[in-house]
């Protein structure tokens, strides 16, 4: 491998990283460049879920001037006193704290809540938040199933506040460009979309014996309503979502971001159907419940959507660890977090249609992605750039990859009924049992 193109590789390794590098700008920094604003513009902004991007979320949303954050909450008082004592030094005010969502939520001066609780919690912490009047921003996947992502579509529609869910490559300058240029049809008749992620960062996860929570913990209430089970520290911060009782592993972590973007250009919605193999194939005897390699292969009748990821490598499709390719009849684009090209489809000694060099990401998708946000608030009636029905729609299609995964077959979506035919097994999974005293949403 030449030096370039190894470098190459390793700096898609690098951004690949997501919220990692999206929470490194420090809170102080943050501040020191916000412009002023007037008071009858104020927005107050509750974080519901203090860890990762929780924390990466609200730090774009302050950027904004009209924004105050007013309230916190975690279960975990470690990640609360930490980001309480953080806000306090960068802003100079002292911020209301909760262990309890429900009760930051009875708050009846804040506007919004951002919600970046693990998946299994996003449905009903944003309907309570609609139902409590608040406009909601929540972090990706929507929820941790067909069946809540389904709920959450119905009460947003009931209730009219905004909801903008954080795919933020819907805000992304570069993303807009690549999907506005296989719209204009130079590509010829796109017959397959390709999305993909490479995790070389990742590592196996290693077998860890059940404990008790760590002090100021409410074990409890991080369950919610997931099933009662020992705690255990690879189900908790960061690893819960390798496990199927709180999330689909990297199928619905980065497939909602990238599918996204490949139903997008494609004008996508539902398939017809979904096939999916995988396996424990990088590290078998490791913690994780899904698979660290899995392919999906979803058939629209006139082009196939496929999804692909695994753990440990990062040589990846054209050479990037992780992103969208359109395979058209004339050449290909793809488009990762960094950067669109278009490669032309050799015709002989000529090409089918120009090239189109390497087009580079200027701006801060995330800060753009909070900035809609607001002002689809501060202007009733603009939609968001992920409103929910788009945040539904990748979720729903990434989880029925899982659902093909886990039912080792072919499946078959009936769009009319939103159930896959009559396979029992497979409708068994649209939507979790909630454990008392949770009760699932009523649409």
């Amino acid at each position: 491998m030449s030096h370039s193109r190894r470098k190459f590789i390793l700096q898609s390794g690098k951004i690949a990283f997501g919220g990692s590098a999206l929470a490194a700008l420090p809170l102080e920094a943050v501040f020191a460049n916000r412009k002023r604003a007037s008071p009858n513009d104020r927005l107050q902004v509750g974080l519901i879920g203090g860890n990762n991007m929780g924390w990466a979320n609200l730090k774009s949303h302050l950027k904004l001037a009209e924004v105050d954050c007013t309230a916190l909450c975690d279960v975990d008082d470690n990640v609360l006193n930490k980001r309480a004592a953080e806000l306090e030094k960068a802003s100079g005010k002292k911020t209301t704290l909760y262990k309890d969502y429900r009760k930051l939520l009875e708050d009846k001066d804040l506007d919004a809540v951002i919600i970046g609780t693990p998946d299994h919690w996003h449905c009903l912490q944003t309907i309570h938040a609609l139902e409590a009047g608040k406009h909601g921003y929540v972090e990706k996947p929507l929820a941790s199933s067909i069946g809540e992502c389904l709920a959450m579509v119905a009460a947003q529609k009931r209730y009219g506040k905004v909801v903008q869910v954080g795919q933020w490559q819907r805000s992304g300058k570069h993303w807009q460009e690549a999907v506005a240029y296989v719209h204009e049809g130079k590509l010829g008749r796109v017959r397959a979309a390709k999305s993909w992620i490479y995790v070389g960062w990742k590592s196996k996860l290693p077998v860890k014996p059940d404990e008790a929570a760590p002090a100021g913990v409410d074990y409890d209430l991080w369950l919610g309503p997931a099933p009662k089970r020992p705690f255990n520290l690879n189900r908790f911060h960061g690893s819960f979502r390798y496990f199927w009782d709180y999330a689909g592993g990297l199928m619905t972590d980065w497939g909602v971001h990238l599918i996204d973007m490949a139903l997008h250009g494609m004008k996508a919605g539902v398939p017809k159907s979904v096939m999916s193999v995988g396996g424990k194939y990088a590290f078998p005897e490791d913690a994780m419940q899904t698979p660290d390699t899995q392919t999906a292969v979803y058939d629209y009748g006139d082009f196939m959507l496929t999804w692909e990821h695994t753990v440990g490598i990062q040589t990846a499709p054209y050479g990037r660890a992780h992103g969208v390719a359109f395979i058209g009849e004339n050449g290909t684009l793809v488009v990762d977090r960094d950067q669109w090209m278009v490669l032309p489809e050799p015709d002989g000694k000529r090409y089918r249609m120009e090239s189109v060099p390497v087009q580079r990401s200027v701006d801060n998708a995330l800060d753009n992605h909070a900035a809609d946000f607001v002002d689809c608030i501060k202007n009733p009636g603009k939609t968001p750039r992920c409103p929910v029905e788009t945040g539904s729609l990748a979720a729903v299609v990434s989880h029925m990859g899982n659902v093909a995964y886990r039912t080792g077959r072919r499946v078959y979506w009936d769009d009319l009924k939103k159930q896959f035919g009559n396979d029992k097994e497979a409708n068994a999974l649209l939507t979790a049992a909630y454990r008392e005293p949770w009760k699932f949403p009523k649409a």
